[in-house]
């Protein structure tokens, strides 16, 4: 659902109603995610999920503006315990200043239900009322694990039997001491806007109470306990419910006070840090103390986070001293708590640090130079306890931070039946476990790292596991960054009882980032026997090292990727293949290169970048090559840049759209200034835009000097070393950027576009007087050994500009090109054929006319091997030619194709050409089975040509249906496209299979207009490829039938249309359904228009059930008219 686009309305989707749920876990997972086709997705809009019960409405969760990304994310919301009915609602309001949208799928409910009532119980269950068995451990938690209460039965008798203690803060502490910070508040309390949570654990209420901290930042707040007897015979249970919400640095400890005689000691025993959810966890700690003990609870928050206690529960075993000695009371134990505020799970401090420094002993390091990958203390005192280790001394910085039935903990393999070993074979060696723990809610085992980063490109970690779980189990890594988290590796199967090892690339990311461990299996299920990792490792992950590797950016990537790593900070990776995508390497045409492909797996995300490590510049400028393949109906854009430290990416060349199923080479210089210390990335970002493509890259090579001119130019990211003399200045604009005159749209395959870039001279009078010239001089182009075609797209404005000439200059400038009528609202192309035995440049040279507010301005350069083929013309053996094949606006971003028989295609193809009639002839063609049901299209468009003499030009093309007998799909029409509008000239449908036909129009038209070959579907996708090849445009001829080959059928023609006011009335009747296009007869319906009975007839009445408005038929005499 959305909301006004512009004010800031609510939009709400509810739930039927709901039977009550049961208290345990009850998680509602949502996948959500906040869209925009325009711009950055943050604060776009607010989604919000309610409960109501009875009189009561609970905000469940609140995004807060925390939405943004174009990917679904993962949510999940405990509703906990609800008695009797209730409803759930989900609401968006759109941010009254963005166009945002908010989408809602996969919706489940866990472990809602009661539970079930039995006959009898286990000796280690207790029975309820209800009938239904819960384990002893679960009495009087303040958790209904009953579904009728009775397990929590409040009345005297019960609670002698179980003796258990319950501080709830519904009436204050109780026996609780608080030194500092912690309050009590309710849930009514809190700010829509704030992490504070709206409910209580004891009440699932916004009424009931809890303690909340209120600390400063950066400090904290300690909750003492009364003192106790020595529980060394009968083990103390301490049960609480604890809340840690809204910052990753939140966090809360529990220590141990022992009244010790000889060494009073506080001793840490349980720490929970970071962000958990807007949920109480439930956690158990079983005491053991020879000695009187208190219990300190130490609460910490983070920016915007908060850390909340409630239903603190001590069994019967915790004996209360009834009488404090002297100096023992809370104001005696004060003298621990200076020590206490002081012990942290990351940092250590000196007197001359600052608070949250680490002391190197004789200087002192930042927070963020923690964990950073660097080593700055003696043996790397600040790089420990950062989540490499082999757990020998300790868990190596791995937090747990899980809410349920598992967590992960530290153990030896001696206490443990399987593995029996470490990784290292080590039988009484430690490694990090899944084992069972206390948590009331549904979900994973999970550990944390302290924050990390930055990490240079090439980081990988490794590490050993063991995964034996009955089915099976799960072990996963993923990465926690900017809110999100990205699974990195997993594994469902099980490792054969034995420790295996796994490397897991990680690459290059910023601080701060952190990585979290995911472990699943069932521990109730008889030939379980658990999860574990061990012996953790960082491998090159300093960002400041370069190694050898690393600076070798030539590649041909036969041996590995050499210096250019892929970033996993999406899941659209590239990597290196053999024999996929393209079919074949450039190198040897059996090697391998860099791909991307989209599909495998679904990518998330909508870019992948391959990037180099930091490069040191060199004193002078390089020129670096390489070979692309950008193959597909669905493509996107594939990017060059040059990132410098602190500085905007610099774009140095960039391609869009497919450009067949061959390799291209392109150049790129990598300019670097004089005396530059600055170090840089190069970094070849790939774009999506849709499913269908491959994107691949092979033979980079860095040579010392400039490059050649490039062969092709958009202008979209830089001038291409033009230069620009003379009276008049050349500039490098778009439409909307500032030049005292504006220009033209931008012109793009994809029609106009205000933002795209072209080089513009402003031919007013004041700017550049009449007859004289300013010139634009590309730098030098490589020598030609063969016939080239020099294409451009030229713009004079309406009003007579002045002339525009094109010189090729070698030894001398020689004219090559000429135009000065005046312009209009279309860009038009210009082609000159070259062949320059040396170097050579391009010149073009705008002459002024002396008339105001004129313009003249060229675009999209392209230098192409071979002559220059006819207007409109083209045989597809070289390239497209001058017709156009990229998305147009509309139609599903879908993109007619070039290729051969002889390329390995993912997409079906014809075998031969028309061309040549074989496997190395190359077509257009456009697979249709990639097309949606929705009757999107594809379009292959000419250039614009000029008006037609009297009696029309011919159009002449063979076209190839390679469709399943009996599941033909698609359709091939042709179009005309002019000032006028839209005409429909010619279609075919049908079952024609592996054979090329030829097809002819007579075109008429009195204004410049534009030839499309629209292929489109007729009913559900289907594999059958549509080709053309061998387009002929003949100026000012009439189409007579040719001679077909052996083999070949030549389909009629079609006679001349005028582009006039009847025939647009036709079109407009045939997109509404009434008229319908024949290719020669008109079945039983009288044809339409038929002045010649020698004359094929093409407009038939639809029939009346396809007819989408209703009609009248009348007569008069001979002719037939219809009535809207």
């Amino acid at each position: 659902p959305t909301a006004h686009p512009f004010l800031p309305k609510p939009v709400g989707l509810k739930r039927p109603i709901i039977q009550q749920t049961h208290l345990l876990g009850a998680p509602k997972e949502i996948w959500e995610a906040s869209l925009s086709p325009a711009f950055a997705l943050v604060d776009v809009a607010d989604l919000r999920m309610e409960l109501t019960h009875n009189s009561e409405t609970l905000v469940l969760w609140q995004s807060l503006g925390r939405l943004g990304g174009s990917g679904w994310q993962e949510l999940v919301v405990a509703t906990g315990r609800v008695q009797g009915d209730f409803w759930v609602t989900i609401s968006a309001t759109r941010n009254a200043t963005h166009r945002g949208a908010v989408a809602l799928d996969d919706v489940e409910f866990w472990n809602c239900g009661l539970p079930s009532p039995r006959n009898s119980c286990t000796i280690y269950q207790h029975h309820c009322n209800n009938y239904a068995c819960v384990a002893l451990t679960e009495l009087c938690d303040r958790e209904d694990n009953c579904g009728d209460a009775s397990d929590e039965d409040q009345n005297p008798s019960f609670l002698s039997a179980v003796g258990h203690k319950v501080t709830d803060f519904e009436n204050g502490l109780g026996e609780w001491t608080n030194t500092t910070g912690w309050v009590i508040t309710q849930g009514s309390e809190a700010s829509v806007a704030s992490a504070v949570p709206v409910r209580d654990h004891s009440k699932n209420s916004a009424s009931g109470s809890f303690l909340l901290s209120k600390a400063d930042q950066g400090t904290s707040d300690i909750l003492i306990s009364p003192e106790f007897h020595p529980s060394s015979t009968n083990s103390c249970l301490f049960t609480f419910y604890y809340y840690l919400h809204g910052s990753e640095a939140g966090s809360l400890q529990l220590f141990l006070q022992s009244q010790n005689p000889d060494l009073p000691q506080t001793d840490p025993i349980r720490t929970r840090q970071g962000e958990l959810g807007a949920a109480w966890v439930r956690d158990k700690v079983t005491i053991y103390s020879r000695h009187r003990f208190r219990i300190l609870l130490k609460g910490k928050t983070g920016p915007g986070g908060v850390v909340g206690l409630d239903d603190l529960i001590l069994s019967q075993h915790c004996e209360q001293v009834t009488k404090t000695p002297e100096g023992w009371g809370p104001k005696g134990c004060h003298c621990h708590l200076q020590q206490l505020t002081k012990i942290d799970s990351r940092t250590q401090t000196d007197n001359f640090c600052e608070s949250g420094h680490f002391s190197c002993g004789e200087f002192c390091l930042p927070p963020e130079q923690l964990c950073d990958f660097v080593p700055q203390c003696a043996e790397g005192l600040d790089e420990q306890n950062c989540g490499e280790t082999n757990f020998e001394s300790g868990s190596g910085g791995w937090e747990d931070t899980s809410t349920g039935h598992l967590q992960w903990q530290r153990i030896s393999a001696q206490d443990n039946s399987d593995p029996r070993t470490d990784a290292e074979g080590n039988e009484t060696g430690p490694f990090l476990s899944v084992q069972r723990a206390w948590g009331q809610l549904m979900g994973v085992a999970k550990a944390r790292t302290p924050v990390l980063g930055p990490s240079g490109p090439d980081c990988t970690l490794k590490m050993a596991y063991y995964l034996q779980g009955h089915p099976q189990g799960f072990l996963a890594l993923r990465v926690v960054e900017d809110d999100t988290h990205k699974l990195a590796w997993h594994i469902q199967r099980n490792s054969n009882d034995t420790w295996t090892w796994v490397t897991v690339p990680l690459g290059e990311r910023m601080r701060p980032f952190q990585l979290e461990l995911l472990g699943m299996v069932d521990l109730n299920v008889p030939g379980t026997k658990g999860v574990g990792v061990d012996e953790i490792t960082f491998v090159n992950c300093n960002p400041t090292v370069i190694t050898k590797k690393d600076t070798e950016l030539s590649c041909n990537f036969e041996r590995d990727s050499c210096g250019w790593y892929p970033e996993h900070r999406t899941d659209a990776l590239w990597q290196r293949a053999s024999m996929q995508g393209p079919g074949y390497d450039h190198t040897t045409s059996q090697g391998h290169f860099m791909y991307l492909d989209p599909t495998m797996p679904p990518a998330r995300g909508k870019s992948a970048r391959l990037l180099t490590a930091l490069q040191v510049p060199p004193s002078h400028n390089e020129c670096l090559s390489f070979w692309y393949h950008l193959y597909g109906p669905q493509i996107g854009t594939l990017r060059l840049m040059l990132r410098r430290v602190g500085e905007a990416d610099m774009h140095l060349w960039a391609r869009t759209g497919t450009h067949g199923n061959r390799w291209h080479q392109a150049w790129a210089t990598l300019s670097h200034p004089p005396d530059s210390v600055a170090k840089y990335h190069l970094v070849f970002e790939a774009q999506r835009n849709g499913y269908h493509g491959n994107i691949a890259v092979d033979d980079i090579t860095v040579r010392p000097g400039p490059c050649w001119a490039p062969r092709r130019c958009s202008f979209e990211n830089s001038a291409c070393g033009f230069s620009s003399s003379g009276q008049g200045a050349w500039q490098r604009q778009s439409n909307v950027t500032g030049s005292a005159i504006r220009g033209p749209q931008k012109k793009t395959d994809m029609g106009h576009s205000l933002l795209g870039h072209y080089m513009m001279v402003d031919t007013s009078p004041s700017a550049l007087p009449q007859g004289q010239a300013a010139l634009l001089t590309s730098e030098e182009h490589s020598p030609l050994a063969q016939p080239g075609c020099l294409t451009f797209w030229y713009h004079l404005s309406l009003h007579n500009p002045g002339t525009l000439r094109v010189h090729v200059e070698e030894d001398k400038k020689r004219q090559v090109f000429s135009v000065s009528a005046q312009g209009g609202f279309t860009w038009r192309l210009g082609s000159v054929d070259v062949q320059p035995e040396k170097a050579w440049k391009v010149v073009f040279e705008a002459i002024g006319a002396g008339v105001e507010h004129t313009y003249i301005a060229v675009d999209d350069l392209h230098l192409k091997d071979g002559p220059c083929p006819q207007p409109g013309s083209c045989d597809f053996e070289s390239d497209m030619c001058s017709w156009s094949h990229t998305p147009w606006p509309g139609l599903g971003g879908y993109s007619w194709d070039w290729s051969s028989g002889a390329t390995p295609s993912r997409y079906p193809q014809p075998s031969v050409d028309h061309t040549l009639g074989t496997e190395t002839g190359h077509f257009a063609f456009f697979d249709t089975s990639v097309l949606g049901p929705s009757g999107r299209a594809a379009w292959l468009r000419s250039e614009p040509l000029p008006p037609t003499p009297m009696g029309g030009s011919c159009l002449r093309f063979w076209y190839h249906m390679g469709f399943p007998e009996h599941f033909y799909k698609g359709e091939l029409k042709v179009l005309l496209i002019s000032s006028q509008g839209l005409l429909t000239l010619w279609g075919t449908g049908g079952y024609l299979r592996h054979q090329w036909l030829e097809g002819y129009i007579q075109v008429t038209s009195t204004v410049e207009f534009q030839i499309v070959f629209e292929a489109t579907l007729a009913g559900q996708p289907v594999l059958g490829p549509i080709a053309i090849d061998d387009i002929v445009y003949q100026t000012g001829q009439s189409c007579e039938p040719s001679m077909p080959a052996p083999g070949e059928i030549s389909a009629p023609g079609l006679q001349p249309l005028m582009i006039m006011g009847a025939p647009f009335i036709l079109l407009f009747l045939t997109h509404r359904g009434i008229l319908k296009i024949c290719d020669n007869t008109c079945d039983d319906n009288q044809p339409l228009g038929c002045s010649d009975p020698g004359v094929a007839c093409f407009w038939c009445m639809a029939p009346a059930e396809e007819r989408r408005l209703p009609i009248q038929e009348a007569e008069r005499g001979e002719q037939r008219f219809i009535w809207l």
